[in-house]
């Protein structure tokens, strides 16, 4: 009798950004890409500014943002991958900077750690973009192997639309499953 591998697991790390609200249309195409998939949120994010029951109805697995107890059960298989989308400033310069003073940017800092594929969507405005620190921090993620996908400010096109954000480029920087 064979017995059926699991799919492979990806972790969607996601960020206090606006445009987090639809988190769920990258999570359905990476269920669509068979892809298994889990939450973590930063503590900011969970604040409202996505559905954190819609997803956890969508995978199926508890949306995390605390530490868990060292007696309590790991609620999620280790990462064949991770996504962080969106992403932000904040969160880009603490993992950068090895910062792993939250879930989120702890498991970021240990996926880069064991050399888990990552990919990043980043949603920084231009002023905070701009700035030295940020700068350094894409430079040093680069140098780890992390990949990016092109930046989202948010700001209005020259016909007064909003771009839309690109959830699906984040898995088309993974290797795939």
């Amino acid at each position: 009798m064979t017995v059926r591998a699991e799919k492979p697991f990806l972790y969607v790390v996601v960020c206090a950004a606006g445009i987090a609200s639809g988190v769920p249309e990258l999570i359905r195409a990476a269920q669509a890409r068979d892809w298994a998939v889990g939450v973590i949120a930063t503590p900011v994010a969970m604040g409202g500014f996505f559905d954190a029951d819609a997803v956890e109805a969508r995978t199926g697995r508890p949306v995390r943002s605390a530490w868990r107890s060292p007696a309590d059960p790991r609620p999620f298989p280790p990462p064949d991958a991770v996504v962080v989308a969106p992403a932000t400033f904040n969160t880009l310069n603490k993992w950068a900077a090895g910062l792993a003073d939250t879930l989120a940017v702890g498991t970021l800092c240990e996926a880069a750690g064991l050399g888990v594929p990552i990919a990043v969507l980043p949603c920084v405005a231009d002023a905070l973009a701009a700035h030295p620190a940020y700068r350094e921090s894409l430079t040093r993620l680069r140098g780890m192997g992390v990949r990016f996908g092109e930046p989202f400010t948010g700001e209005p096109g020259p016909d007064g639309g909003h771009p839309r954000f690109a959830w699906e480029r984040a898995l088309d920087l993974l290797d795939a499953p």
